[in-house]
């Protein structure tokens, strides 16, 4: 069951990618929409992980040096 629901999330995903770039050349009004709306998740997604537990607004996403 969880298989099935990462690749749903993956479809969406490539999908939303390719409707990106099909928007970028001019695609139709619905890839238009799908494109604004997959490129808004993006930046919900990017903003909350600045923002998340852990994040102590160094710019390094997180990261460690100390292997």
């Amino acid at each position: 069951m969880v298989l099935i629901a990462l690749f749903g999330v993956m479809v969406l995903a490539v999908g939303g990618c390719v409707c990106v770039v099909w928007a970028a050349r001019g695609g139709p009004r619905w890839v238009r929409v799908v494109a604004s709306l997959t490129l808004a998740a993006g930046n919900v997604v990017r903003s909350s992980r600045r923002r998340g537990p852990g994040s102590h607004g160094n710019g390094d996403g997180g990261a460690s040096l100390d292997g």
